[in-house]
């Protein structure tokens, strides 16, 4: 049980209790995606790309043609939070927009050369980048996390 009449000065060094939020899942997955999170950002920043810009990146790779709406809800973003994304990746040439024949108020959405280039590299590094975090895990835990990550996921659809 913690000793609160103890000043903080006597507390340096100490563990501080934690009786609650260990148990949590949520709070679990945060803290493993506070690892995680800086190093892909440092890895991405290298070629200037953001989380944000490397995933909408990847989803556009993985499904020329896609239209905003569909990338929107792929990576449960606001529409409307994915213009700036989508014109700075058309901008620096990883991805073209082009109007949708049968609707002309939509565009499809496709990577260029440079653009599933950079992209492949950028996974690469993340990869590398996460192995050196999550190396403590073996083969078999890897492929077991990813299964309950996904059975998660799969719990809001």
């Amino acid at each position: 049980m913690p000793q609160l009449d103890k000043s903080p000065d006597d507390r340096v060094g100490q563990n501080v209790e934690d009786t609650v939020l260990g148990d949590l899942i949520g709070y679990r997955l945060k803290r493993a995606y506070m690892q995680i999170q800086p190093v892909a950002q440092q890895v991405l920043a290298e070629d200037g790309l953001r989380v944000v810009s490397f995933s909408c990146l990847s989803i556009i790779t993985d499904n020329p043609g896609i239209v905003q709406t569909e990338l929107a809800a792929a990576l449960q973003m606001e529409r409307s939070n994915l213009v700036v994304i989508i014109d700075e990746l058309e901008q620096s040439g990883f991805i073209a927009r082009k109007k949708v024949p049968t609707d002309r108020r939509r565009y499809a959405l496709t990577a260029t050369l440079r653009g599933r280039r950079l992209r492949d590299r950028a996974a690469d590094k993340i990869r590398q980048a996460e192995d050196t975090i999550v190396g403590c895990l073996d083969k078999e835990d890897r492929t077991r996390l990813m299964a309950v990550l996904e059975r998660l996921e799969d719990q809001r659809t």
